[in-house]
């Protein structure tokens, strides 16, 4: 499956700092959940971000925050980003077929919202140097489950290049500036 700039939304799940923190490689998912933020709003792909229980937990990552601009987190309780009815109506507002997944952890809320998407027969794709979880054991478990179940894991770089398809992509130098960059 290759990502389809018509049909992604790109999904930002719980990029908090008290999940954040302790997680492996955790400058990596942060650097490339950015990476990928920037190119979707350089194509135009919609952005969906959640973040688990705010009230407790706090918002999301400052950096990250700012880069989202208008993209107002979606405050959830429920692990799968479809369990929650807000950001299923958000979703379905968008009326996309594909969601590109990013964010923590990648066994529980990443999985979860994967799992559940696909059985509502989308498209599903995770990147996975964007996600991770508490310890690498975790993050390649979620992964594997993620794939075994038909979800594409891919690289944020690869879902950049599949949405652009090719160099005459009227978007190319511009994102261009920003894969050099990252």
């Amino acid at each position: 499956m290759l990502a389809r700039l018509e049909d992604s939304v790109l999904v930002v799940v719980d990029m908090q700092p008290a999940f954040l923190d302790p997680i492996w490689e955790r400058d990596r998912v942060l650097a490339r959940t950015k990476f990928l933020v920037e190119c979707a709003q350089a194509l135009d792909v919609p952005i969906l971000a959640t973040e688990q229980v705010p009230a407790r937990m706090g918002g999301t990552e400052e950096s990250l925050r700012a880069l989202l601009g208008e993209t107002e987190p979606i405050s959830k309780a429920a692990f799968s980003c479809w369990a929650d009815d807000k950001f299923v109506k958000a979703a379905n507002k968008l009326q996309r077929t594909q969601f590109v997944l990013v964010g923590i952890e990648t066994h529980i809320c990443v999985c979860q919202t994967a799992h559940d998407l696909m059985d509502e027969d989308f498209d599903v794709l995770v990147c996975e140097d964007a996600t991770s979880a508490r310890s690498e054991l975790m993050h390649r478990n979620g992964l594997k489950r993620c794939a075994d179940e038909g979800a594409a894991v891919s690289h944020t770089e690869s879902v950049v290049y599949e949405w652009m398809r090719t160099s005459e992509h009227p978007d190319f130098r511009e994102v261009l500036k920003i894969v050099k960059g990252g």
